[in-house]
């Protein structure tokens, strides 16, 4: 079967994608995927066709013509849905954050999937709001009053619906009625462990596959020498310029009975800024994590859903230090789940750091949990199942193709909405939200 990818191109968003896409190939199956064009290596190497997102700039406060992420998802879509009617996928997938494919898929009738490369987003009964960072209540009255508190949230809610039915307006798709329309009603991949989900009752087409995991290839990095237990710093790829968390690592487990291997992860330090090295640490550029960590004891992280997953795969607890976006839930859920210890962004110093290594390493209960989904991992390959389900999707939107076009005597088609040049002068949909990133491909 043919199957079309789309996923935004921060690594968080495109190595999951990328794992999907290579498990599809491994089965027989022609992949595109759509991304920015730093992966085209990564995904022609895996077996699959690549095709470059659109990407446009936005301005913080900005003005005009891709200034705002709805009106690049117009502009995006028309790119995409060109690929997507010449190569007439049986199925399409697209990340959370990765709007234009899904668009483009539902106005050519390909059956859209949505993949979650982390914890599922919607709240339930009882659920703290998303992101916050605070735990699962343990009482009826704690559950009762963070209901209560979703119940201020609903007004952000009617906003996001507003903003993407104005987007779907304008690009010829009836508006949806439901909360959290940019996740695909049909299938929903969450690349996460169950063990990290709060208790609730799923919704149809909802799936908990468990973590997609893929790395570029790098060769295996010497730890320091010697036989005390192996903490790796291992910082976010996006967050974190001035590399607090590092600097707080090198400053405050100097003297402390472990070794420390260190990575910057290609974002040298500021110049003129030189920090110094302790004698039981090597820092270093880059390490595979998937070489790198089986050897540790620990992991200490910004807590971002694809190294803390990596980490529990390998059944080593983390330190998490939640930094921004969604690494806070990430936090709660480790801490929820009895796998890590966190420690607030605002406490964050060489003492505090150092007190909260202290504790993960004295604590077994949490390496030996942390050995329980490592184990759970060996027997669940996320990529594997969620590449069986987007094959299920496909086969049954085939299946209920060929009996349509029996039924009513045609032959098996999609229908266009519009064309691609009438996308690209349509209303763009304005959203009240701007940001300063660099690019986004929608």
């Amino acid at each position: 079967m043919r199957f079309f990818l789309g996923a935004f191109g921060e690594p968080g968003h495109a190595f999951p994608m990328l794992a999907l896409g290579e498990r599809l190939v491994e089965r027989g199956h022609e992949v595109t995927f759509e991304t920015w064009s730093r992966w085209r290596p990564e995904v022609e190497a895996a077996g699959m066709r690549f095709r470059p997102a659109p990407e446009y700039p936005l301005f913080e406060g900005g003005s005009g013509i891709g200034s705002e992420m709805y009106e690049a998802v117009v502009l995006a879509t028309a790119e995409t849905r060109r690929a997507v009617s010449e190569l007439r996928p049986h199925a399409l997938v697209h990340d959370i954050l990765t709007l234009a494919p899904a668009m483009a898929g539902e106005l050519e009738g390909v059956p859209v999937a949505t993949l979650v490369p982390h914890l599922y987003p919607v709240g339930g009964p009882g659920f703290p709001p998303y992101a916050l960072g605070a735990r699962f209540p343990r009482t009826r009255v704690g559950r009762a009053l963070w209901d209560r508190v979703a119940r201020g949230t609903l007004g952000g809610l009617r906003q996001g619906r507003e903003e993407l039915n104005r987007t779907r307006v304008a690009l010829g798709l009836a508006p949806l009625h439901r909360f959290h329309g940019g996740l695909s009603a049909r299938l929903c991949l969450v690349g996460t462990f169950p063990q990290l989900e709060y208790p609730r009752r799923w919704p149809a087409g909802v799936h908990v596959v468990g973590p997609l995991q893929w790395e570029p290839p790098f060769e295996f990095v010497e730890p320091p020498p010697g036989q005390a237990p192996l903490v790796l710093i291992a910082p976010s790829t996006a967050q974190d310029p001035s590399h607090r968390l590092l600097r707080s690592a090198l400053a405050g487990l100097g003297d402390e009975p472990i070794r420390v291997l260190a990575t910057w992860n290609r974002r040298p330090l500021p110049a003129g800024q030189p920090v110094a090295v302790p004698a039981n640490t090597r820092l270093v550029e880059w390490v595979s994590y998937s070489k790198t960590m089986p050897e540790c004891a620990l992991v200490v992280c910004h807590a971002g859903h694809g190294t803390m997953a990596r980490a529990l795969a390998c059944g080593c607890p983390v330190v998490a230090v939640p930094h921004v976006g969604d690494m806070a839930e990430n936090a709660a859920r480790a801490d929820w789940a009895g796998v890590g210890v966190r420690l607030p962004w605002r406490f964050l110093g060489p003492d505090t750091l150092r007190l909260a290594v202290r504790r993960a390493l004295s604590e077994a209960s949490l390496g030996v949990r942390a050995r329980r989904l490592a184990a759970w991992a060996a027997g669940h390959d996320g990529a594997s199942r969620a590449a069986a389900l987007v094959e299920a999707l496909a086969a049954q939107s085939s299946r209920r193709m060929r009996t349509n076009s029996i039924s009513s005597g045609a032959s098996p088609s999609t229908t266009s909405i519009g064309s691609p040049e009438q996308l690209h002068s349509s209303t763009t949909a304005r959203s009240s939200d701007t940001s300063s990133a660099r690019q986004i491909a929608p």
